[in-house]
């Protein structure tokens, strides 16, 4: 009597490859660190179709810090590529805890998410585009995020005032810093650049950008349906990024 073939489930072989071949530089979670990108969250790696994933994966990428991996069989790079996947959350299925339909209309409305931010080319600027972030965060993450915004945000996250040696104030979001100059995008989207030795005056506002009230002027219902509507918004942008790699 023989034996059954044991099969590994690619996401388990992939996680295993993962984790001691990439994770040393892109962390366990493929968020990145020190010495290598974020490939689970950032767009650029997003939009790349999976033949691409893995041609890197296999030949690197020259003039980098990302090697070869030329001893993975192919079904081995396609496991870790899945894996990736994973961890970017295309590969999920996500139970909606609310209306998206709704959500939509609590974003562009009462909500005022729109604007600062942007889903699917409508909305701000200002604040970061929403358009694939729950790809990459859960429904727990998402719903915290919105509810209560970090305090520990960094200056880049915040809004500050300028006041030039004329006299003249400016207002709008840090957007670049360096010990010589500053950079800031007003609302309108203008971006203003400043040395350093002509500011008489900066000013960092306490506070994020991101409203801190929203648990207590958004319902319960509300805030699932908003978080629905950026969980379908972010599977809707799937083809989209599919479709940006073959371009």
């Amino acid at each position: 009597m023989h034996a059954k073939p044991q099969f590994k489930s690619p996401n388990t072989e992939g996680q295993k490859i993962f984790a001691s071949t990439c994770a040393g530089c892109h962390g366990l979670d493929g968020r990145g660190g020190e010495r290598a990108p974020n490939i689970a969250q950032k767009r650029e790696v997003l939009r790349l179709s999976d033949p691409e994933l893995m041609r890197i994966v296999r030949e690197g990428v020259p003039g980098t810090g990302m090697p070869a991996f030329h001893s993975l069989a192919s079904s081995q790079v396609k496991a870790v590529v899945s894996y990736l996947r994973n961890l970017q959350g295309i590969n999920q299925t996500v139970e909606l805890p609310g209306d998206p339909v709704r959500g939509k209309a609590v974003f562009y409305g009462e909500g005022g998410c729109s604007a600062c931010h942007m889903v699917a080319g409508s909305g701000g600027f200002i604040a970061s585009d929403l358009s694939g972030y729950a790809h990459t965060h859960s429904v727990q993450e998402i719903r915290s995020v919105i509810t209560q915004p970090s305090q520990a945000a960094d200056r880049q996250g915040r809004s500050a005032v300028v006041v030039n040696r004329a006299g003249q104030q400016y207002s709008g979001r840090v957007r670049n810093e360096d010990n010589f100059s500053l950079q800031l995008q007003s609302l309108d989207g203008t971006f203003l650049f400043f040395l350093k030795s002509d500011i008489e005056r900066l000013e960092y506002n306490s506070q994020p950008l991101m409203p801190s009230n929203y648990s207590s002027t958004l319902s319960p219902k509300d805030l699932d349906d908003l978080v629905s509507f950026l969980i379908s918004s972010a599977k809707m942008s799937e083809p989209e990024l599919a479709g940006e790699a073959d371009e």
